[in-house]
């Protein structure tokens, strides 16, 4: 660590209160926090909401105030100081971190688990109509909102063909307050619908979204002169567009001067380490694994929590971190299809029922849950 002698404490900085952050807070809480003269976690939301069980409460099936991590109190109990705001610069070799107000923190190690930047505006275009998926806090707002008001649109589009384009659709379509079942489109792009998933699974969800008469047009949508158009057909009218289009790398990353992938996200090794900073550690939408392609998932991000975990406390000792993330060949997907049932993916594996929304629910739950009772000291 800059200025200190191996093993000495320094500032460790937390940027992000994102899924892997969470399961450092909890580790610190569990086995005391680490050998830090200070711990920082900056973040600009003091509550983290879980995105697995947003097309649930879209459906009526969670209430609002479910799925959702008390961050102020995680960091209180894991010793931490939370500042409420988001980054807005970087300097890796200074090692510094500007706010968003203009705040500086200076730290001796660091880990990055921010959001990504939503991309829907650049991809399809402005729109007032436009509602990005991220930040998460926001959209679920937006929507609260719409359903407060008693005005949910009657015919929605969302824009995006994966696995989060597809439950939101299906929640959307299932919504709870609604007079009427709102009109879903669900646009997926050139890409078709779920890229990457195998044949199997992706006529199983076909099926289910014709069940439910939501159209699927595999198609890119842009707006044009005011109207939204997917390969020369107009989607209009439309009162809502969802912008479910992933994510894409905050500016201030490249900006940095750190290591990135092609795309401007933090480049990592398997221990979530910078490739190019060995005092910075990322994970989530911050990051992007140079050892293998990963899927920016909030499924890799929880597991990648621990691994940041176990490695801030290696640093800090003055030691090179050890624990590794190495994924498995396939992950588990659980999307909710809002009727009562969900489906099961794993590589060419494909099941549905209500039993699968029933094993859904078991373990969003108890994810948050787990957390909850750490936050409240039980």
């Amino acid at each position: 660590m800059a200025g200190k002698q191996a093993g000495e404490a320094g500032t460790v900085l937390l940027v992000g209160g994102g899924h892997a952050h969470v399961a450092v807070l909890a580790d610190w809480v569990r086995r005391g926090p680490p050998a830090a003269a200070r711990r920082v976690l900056l973040t600009p939301e003091p509550a983290l909401r879980y995105s697995g069980m947003v097309p649930g409460w879209l459906a009526g099936q969670h209430a609002e105030d479910e799925g959702v991590v008390d961050l102020g109190a995680l960091a209180a109990r894991a010793g931490a100081e939370l500042v409420l705001d988001r980054c807005a610069a970087l300097d890796p070799d200074a090692r510094v971190v500007t706010t968003a107000a203009g705040g500086r923190i200076a730290f001796d190690i660091a880990s990055f688990d921010t959001g990504g930047e939503g991309q829907g505006a650049a991809l399809l275009g402005a729109d007032p109509r436009l509602l990005e998926v991220r930040p998460i806090g926001a959209f679920v707002q937006r929507l609260a909102d719409l359903r407060a008001s008693g005005q949910i649109p009657a015919r929605i589009i969302v824009a995006g063909g994966g696995a989060g384009g597809v439950e939101i659709a299906f929640g959307l379509r299932n919504m709870a307050d609604a007079d009427l079942r709102p009109d879903v489109v669900l646009v997926t792009g050139a890409g078709g619908l779920l890229p990457g998933f195998a044949d199997r699974v992706r006529r199983r969800v076909a099926t289910a979204l014709a069940r439910q008469e939501i159209t699927v047009i595999a198609a890119e949508a842009r707006f044009t002169d005011g109207a939204l158009v997917a390969d020369g057909q107009s989607l209009e009218p439309a009162q809502l567009v969802i912008a479910a289009t992933g994510s894409a790398a905050p500016a201030w990353v490249r900006a940095s001067g750190i290591a990135t992938d092609g795309s401007g996200f933090i480049a990592v090794d398997a221990h979530q380490r910078s490739t190019s900073h060995s005092h910075i550690l990322a994970a989530g939408d911050a990051a992007a694994r140079t050892d293998r392609p990963l899927a920016r998932s909030g499924v890799h991000a929880v597991f990648a929590g621990p691994v940041i975990a176990a490695n801030l406390r290696s640093l800090l000792a003055g030691e090179p971190p050890r624990a590794a993330y190495r994924p498995r060949r396939h992950s588990l997907y659980l999307m909710n299809t809002g009727d009562g049932r969900a489906i099961a993916s794993y590589g060419p594996l494909v099941a549905e029922g209500r039993w699968v929304l029933a094993w859904k629910h078991r373990i969003d739950k108890g994810w948050i849950a787990e957390y909850a009772a750490l936050a409240r000291g039980v």
